[in-house]
């Protein structure tokens, strides 16, 4: 029975934690920038130059200077109107001071200081600045030049001036991410250079710059063609049937922004994006695109009679739609965001907008270039007769129970509960490292699923192809969601699926493979976090009975170091100055490793290192994979030479 009295007795005021300021920020960063891995490490230089880009949507910037610099920090400039310093009405401090320092502060929830914004909530710059082992700000405003420093979020004085200038303004932050709170505090600029382009293209009168003093790297951005050159640059390594369509237009004050081409390809690339945000999992906007596309192509093509009068196939929205690479823009003054990572528009009246302007101009644009619009229709009714051909080799797959859940593929090993949630998929490279997670596991939540060999490269093969790969049929079996068009990601049968290969080419070749083949078919379980990929150890380091594993050279190396010196005689050490009798020993292959060991290492919930695919840009993602697995060598070439620095060596 419970003792009521003891209880509130010992439940008090005192037990009530207030945090103030930016305290609640430092004390779980991930509620305000989704994780403290490199992944929100770079979100902080995305929180500072949204507010440059909220500028340039104003009209007030047309310029953001980037630098990592030598010492760590990251510094972000514009040549906007610069941050407000006069002493604010209520608060009674510098307004400068107050958006530094307080969140959900700040000039966005004003209509009159920005009709559209992509930092919704107010909380970037602040957060920024919790997070910072020190920031420094400066503004450039009324011909003269202001001052504040922050340790931890803190103001160390009052905003200052601190000289004057003749023209310039704008906002000028340098911060450090603060150790303390951060697993890794290094900048990579492949990985800002993603979104800095990506803003570039949406916002064709800026001029980003990033730069990199400690590698020495610099790039530019700036486009004046805008969404056009984006879907170029999209489709750099397929061959297009035509020059990209661009339509402009504005509606009830939301500007609409479209460009789309069809390549040879056979998957379909659709980029959404409201107010610069990606929108992952698309809305509304891209529900109208979707519409008004198929409603006009289909009217285009009977009224020019570009489909056969005794053809049997009637083209779908899924044909109008294959080796399309779109990208959607919107400005949206109040949008609406939902879904599982909140980058789903809701505004219902955006989809009217964006189908009323794709109707009208699509439809202008078709009968000026008849040409184009056969070639568009063309590719549509391959698409359809390809579909078509699709649809029965799946019907003869079902008949043959191999999508059927209820007759899962033999090689899999399934676990003993049915709640998806719980349940998790192990997908294996070989029968040999198969049969040792088949014995290592743990059988009432884990399954294992062996394939044998690499699965088909899906980047260069249509629906029908696919679903003759046997690994493929045993992967979608398994999962018992569909594929395509027809997959239902609530009806998957595991709430994680994890790929688990070999740590060298072989097994990089087959995780890419995998990793195409679901970011193509499957690309719901990517965005919902339910793909992983484990990461077992490289190295075993033992000395007697102590072993410890290392999952790359750093970890190795510091174990190692451990094993050095400690007060012991010089005698016990060998030539390259460890403890005599500590013995390293190298992975290649999962197959090594006992059904023990690789419990342990890799498939233990409670020490295992598993990574999240995520999907931060779907366009960079896009170009990665029809990089890697697309049919055009040169660049492929460039690209592994430019990432050969990060690439680890297998001997």
């Amino acid at each position: 029975m419970l003792n009521n009295a003891a209880q509130n007795s010992n439940y008090t005021a005192s037990n009530i934690n207030v945090l103030k300021g930016l305290e609640a920020v430092r004390k779980r960063p991930a509620m305000y920038i989704g994780d403290t891995t490199t992944r929100g490490l770079h979100h902080l230089v995305n929180e500072v130059v949204d507010n440059s880009i909220d500028e340039a949507l104003g009209g007030f910037n047309d310029r953001v200077l980037i630098s990592i610099n030598k010492d760590g920090s990251v510094t972000v400039e514009d040549k906007g109107r610069g941050i407000p310093v006069d002493i604010h009405p209520v608060e009674k401090k510098s307004a400068l001071e107050i958006v530094m320092t307080v969140l959900h502060a700040g000039g966005k929830f004003d209509k009159d200081s920005y009709k559209v914004s992509g930092g919704l909530h107010g909380v970037g710059v602040s957060v920024v600045n919790a997070l910072s082992e020190w920031l420094k700000v400066e503004v450039y405003r009324d011909g003269k030049i202001y001052f504040q420093e922050y340790r931890k979020g803190i103001p160390q004085e009052n905003v200052k001036e601190i000289g004057t200038t003749k023209n310039k303004t704008g906002t000028k932050v340098t911060f450090k991410p603060d150790g303390e709170i951060f697993k890794v505090t290094k900048f990579r600029f492949d990985t800002l250079a993603e979104r800095m382009r990506e803003l570039a293209y949406l916002n064709k009168e800026v001029m980003i710059k990033l730069r990199d003093e400690i590698e020495n790297e610099e790039e530019t951005f700036h486009y004046k063609g805008g969404l056009a050159e984006f879907v170029v640059y999209l489709d750099e390594t397929r061959t297009p049937l035509h020059k990209p369509v661009y339509i402009e237009g504005e509606k009830e004050n939301t500007p609409v922004e479209i460009a789309f081409e069809y390549s040879d390809s056979y998957s379909d690339n659709i980029h959404s994006y409201v107010n610069n945000i990606n929108t992952h999992e698309g809305g509304t906007h891209l529900v109208g695109f979707k519409t008004a596309l198929t409603r006009t192509l289909n009217a285009y093509a009977y009224k020019n009679k570009l489909i056969k009068e005794n053809s049997k196939i009637t083209l779908s929205g899924d044909d109008f739609r294959e080796g399309l690479t779109a990208v959607i823009s919107v400005k949206v003054m109040e949008p609406q965001f939902e879904g599982q990572t909140k980058t789903k528009l809701g505004n219902g009246e955006v989809k009217s907008i964006v189908e009323t302007i794709v109707n009208e101009k699509l439809a202008e644009y078709l009968e000026e270039h008849p040409a184009i619009g056969k070639k568009i229709i063309e590719k549509c009714f391959r698409a359809a007769e390809a579909r078509e051909a699709a649809r029965k080799a799946r019907d003869l797959v079902r008949r043959k129970n191999a999508l059927d859940t209820m007759h899962l593929p033999g090689k899999l090993a399934d676990c003993s509960i049915n709640d998806p949630e719980h349940c998790e998929v192990y997908i294996v490279e070989g029968d040999s490292a198969g049969g040792s997670a088949k014995q290592g596991r743990d059988r009432r939540f884990q399954a294992i699923l062996p394939l044998k060999g690499k699965i088909l490269n899906v980047e260069k093969a249509k629906l029908n192809k696919i679903l003759e790969n046997n690994e493929i049929k045993a992967i979608i079996a398994a999962i018992g969601a569909g594929i395509g068009a027809e997959f239902y990601s609530e009806k998957a049968r595991y709430g994680k699926i994890i790929i688990m290969t070999d740590a060298d080419v072989d097994g990089s070749h087959i995780r890419t493979l995998l990793l195409t083949f679901f970011y193509r078919h499957m690309k719901e379980l990517i965005s919902e976090g339910k793909i992983f990929i484990a990461q077992p150890p490289l190295y075993k380091i033992k000395k007697g009975k102590e072993e410890i594993y290392a999952f790359d050279e750093e970890e190795r190396d510091k174990v190692l170091k451990r094993f050095k010196g400690n007060g012991k005689a010089e005698e016990e050490f060998d030539d390259e100055g460890l403890p005599k009798g500590v013995t390293i020993s190298r992975y290649k292959g999962l197959g090594e490793m006992n059904p023990e060991q690789l419990w342990d290492t890799t498939m233990n919930p409670e020490t295992r290192i598993v990574l999240q695919v995520n999907l931060e840009s779907a366009a960079a993602a896009d170009k990665i994979f029809e990089t890697l697995m697309g049919d055009a060598v040169e660049p492929r070439r460039a690209f592994i030479e430019k990432h050969a620095k990060y690439a680890k060596i297998d001997i």
